[in-house]
């Protein structure tokens, strides 16, 4: 009989809260969260006006970006086929380039910084920690200190080493991979100390080597940091301008944010529609890649944030 009536009492605070009466007022409920909404709007907003505005001078006639007040007032493809269709500015061919360098930096990043992660977070060696420290410290030096150092050391090895010296395509992912080991390293050592070394154990009384276990077992269970780390490679190398223009000379090997900055320095004065037109399908490749690797990005978050 008791529990019938504690039913019933529940039921009516239940229909007693629900009641139009007892409803939080509108203010209410924006200071508990409803503000969130609006924020986020906003948010989306202030991201996609530079996107609709740089579609918008892509699809103008104008070719320029001043008093452009409204967006896609007028629309053409002009501006592409003037992009795709020159000769002396091949786009196509920077593209390819971009493409070229950002995969096999991020594939070289991942492996790199996998394997010294594993080493600092496996072995026990002497100078272990000096080293990670030496990483650390290297990191806080900001990298415009570099780039004479490295544009004087890529003039010197073209002399004994042409293909990764100047203007060699190679020598620019070299200095790529250099730039990003200590970074890399770091954030993979973190994530690679929370695999158990129990796994480890396992394999290797079963027989297993401790080049097995790295490529097996390891690199399996921390594949969304592996993930993570080539897609900053990538987007990274993708859209870097400075370095690029340091170490590439010849117009055929420029990548595209060096050809798309030439473009409109020198051969288009300042054709904007057309830079806008590159700059459009230039972010094809990363928004195709963020959406690709969403769920890996997802649930290395979750994996990492959560300890096991």
């Amino acid at each position: 009989m008791s529990t019938h009536t504690n039913a019933n009492s529940r039921r009516a605070a239940r229909e007693h809260q629900g009641s139009p009466a007892n409803k939080p007022s509108l203010g209410r409920r924006f200071a508990r969260g409803g503000w969130r909404h609006p924020v986020a709007i906003a948010a989306v907003i202030f991201a996609i006006f530079p996107l609709a505005y740089t579609l918008s001078a892509a699809l103008a006639t104008t070719g320029t970006l001043v008093g452009s007040n409204e967006l896609f007032a007028s629309v053409t493809t002009a501006n592409f086929e003037a992009l795709l269709t020159n000769e002396q500015s091949p786009f196509l061919k920077w593209f390819a380039n971009s493409i070229f360098i950002s995969t096999v930096t991020a594939i070289g990043t991942v492996l790199m910084g996998a394997a010294a992660a594993y080493a600092f977070s496996r072995f026990r060696f002497r100078g272990r920690k000096f080293s990670l420290t030496a990483l650390l410290i290297i990191q806080m030096f900001p990298q415009l200190l570099a780039f004479v150092a490295i544009f004087l050391l890529l003039f010197a090895l073209q002399d004994i080493y042409p293909a990764l010296g100047l203007n060699s395509q190679l020598g620019l992912v070299a200095v790529y991979l250099g730039g990003a080991l200590g970074a890399n390293t770091f954030l993979m050592f973190g994530f690679f100390n929370t695999v158990p070394r129990e796994l480890d154990e396992a394999a290797m009384i079963d027989g297993a080597t401790h080049t097995q276990v790295f490529w097996t077992i390891i690199l399996r269970l921390v594949t969304p940091i592996l993930v993570v780390v080539g897609m900053l490679a990538f987007v990274g190398t993708f859209s870097d301008f400075l370095l690029a223009q340091i170490v590439l000379q010849d117009p055929n090997r420029w990548t595209l944010a060096v050809g798309l900055y030439q473009m409109v320095a020198v051969e288009y004065s300042e054709n904007w529609g057309v830079f806008a037109a590159g700059a459009t399908l230039a972010a094809i490749p990363v928004v195709l890649l963020f959406l690709f690797l969403q769920r890996y990005i997802v649930s290395g978050l979750t994996a990492g944030a959560v300890k096991g």
